[in-house]
């Protein structure tokens, strides 16, 4: 047998690297899309994964801030065939995001204001509330299974978008709630967890390729651990701490080493629980954006495979191209884009190499599975909040904020209304929810009648 292929399930590495491309290459749609390219080839066709194994990776990942999808096929990927399998299935499953993006970048900035351009965004990011809502509404059925889970999801919803909680105390709270109703012998809590479920034949891990073992490389040592984490931490906070001591705190790459390294640490819930944070940090704080770029932004995120996350290289890229000091705005742009992915995503790499094997160890774990199902049902109230953050600064033009205690609410002013916004809105809702067109489809329609609006209205 080639030295290639793992003795233990008899795949190679060679036919993993191709399974982990063609993955990365059809993850469009958010993570929603993507988890289920993930199940349907990885569970359903190949038959390597069991379905119980897959969901338990999914849920610690949903538990983790950062790209849970990316993070999945990290997990997966560490499974199969240790730590090069790991790094070969989560670089590659950024890679082809990660050079539309910049192209795309490119294009926006250089001619982002010419009418063409500026109009296919506009119908772009009209599409994207209904993309959103669509993921609230798959994730919503695998994980709400029952009244309990709703109503912590529910929670979370009212808690992040009137109050404004952080989004690490909603996932810890809802992770306490799921622990406590499992030692409460609540029945709600103790069932099993509802990621994309196969509606086929459930794969049971003895079946699998992988089998219900854990493989001798995912058991946790001390040396492994200390050695992983050394590693992923030269790695991400050296090019920080470099640039720190280099160029200054002050300096504009030094600034987005360190907020998107903070961001990689402290926002849950994927692209759209981030985005709202990052928004309001690159408008407001830093003067990166524009008011309503970032739905730019996220809108060539949604045409392109890969995590969603990866708008954050757009907006890293505005930021280095606007302020570009002594480089040629191009190259600045390029540097500080390129800069933003990577302490965005060497950090998911950290928290994969360094809890996986305690994951898997506690696999079984009934309070462990209880917590992270209730985790998994507080994000989708975290992505309705998103959905309603769209909604409100996609087809509005004027939202006047509204203080009450610790109540937060920006209330749209209803003579602001964009019309044309609302009318493409409800057409790529129509499209997707009833005719169930795909989200590229869906995108692509939505950009060409931004298109022809722009050019009827002149």
């Amino acid at each position: 047998m080639s030295s290639s292929v793992n003795p233990r399930h008899g795949i190679s590495f060679g036919d993993a690297l191709r399974v982990w491309a063609r993955v990365a290459l059809l993850s469009f749609g958010g993570p929603a899309g993507q988890i289920a390219v993930m199940h349907r080839i990885l569970v359903d066709e190949k038959r390597w994964i069991g379905e119980t194994r897959f969901l338990q990776a999914l849920n610690y990942c949903m538990l983790l801030p950062g790209p849970e999808a990316q993070q999945l096929a990290t997990y997966l990927g560490w499974l199969l065939h240790k730590t090069r399998g790991g790094v070969a299935a989560g670089a590659l499953f950024v890679l082809p995001g990660a050079v539309a993006i910049m192209a795309l970048s490119v294009i926006y900035a250089e001619f982002g204001r010419v009418g063409f351009v500026a109009a296919m965004f506009f119908g772009l990011k009209a599409a994207v509330l209904a993309v959103v809502l669509q993921a609230v509404t798959r994730l919503g059925k695998r994980s709400l299974r029952n009244q309990a889970l709703r109503a912590v999801a529910a929670a979370a919803f009212v808690g992040i978008f009137f109050f404004h909680l952080p989004f690490p105390l909603i996932v810890l709270g809802a992770g306490l709630i799921g622990w406590i109703g499992d030692r409460a012998g609540l029945p709600a809590f103790q069932a099993g967890g509802g990621h994309g479920a196969s509606k086929g034949k459930f794969l049971d891990d003895a079946d699998s390729a992988l089998g219900a073992e854990t493989p001798d490389h995912a058991r946790p040592t001390l040396a492994w651990s200390l050695k992983s984490a050394v590693i992923c931490l030269l790695l991400w906070l050296g090019p920080v701490a470099a640039l720190l001591v280099t160029l200054g705190p002050d300096n504009r790459f030094a600034q987005i080493a360190l907020f998107f390294s903070k961001m990689a640490v402290v926002t849950f819930g994927g692209a759209y629980a981030v985005l709202g944070y990052v928004a309001q940090a690159a408008v407001d704080t830093y003067g990166w954006l524009r008011p309503g770029e970032m739905l730019d932004g996220l809108g060539m995120a949604e045409t392109t495979p890969g995590p969603l996350i990866m708008v954050v290289q757009f907006v890293g890229f505005m930021a280095g191209y606007r302020q570009p000091g002594s480089l040629p705005p191009l190259l600045a742009g390029t540097l500080a884009g390129l800069l933003t992915t990577w302490v965005t995503f060497v950090p998911c790499f950290l928290w994969i190499f360094l809890g996986a094997p305690f994951i898997e160890v506690l696999r079984g774990n009934k309070g462990l599975a209880a917590a992270l199902s209730a985790i998994t049902a507080a994000v989708v109230g975290v992505i309705l909040n998103l959905a309603l953050w769209f909604a409100l600064h996609t087809l509005f033009g004027r939202l006047e904020p509204l203080r009450w205690g610790p109540l937060r609410l920006d209330v749209p002013q209803l003579d602001s209304v964009d019309w044309a916004a609302l009318a493409l809105t409800a057409g790529a809702m129509l499209a997707i929810f009833r005719f169930k067109a795909g989200v590229i489809p869906t995108l692509a329609g939505s950009a060409a009648a931004g298109i022809l609006i722009r050019l009827a209205i002149g």
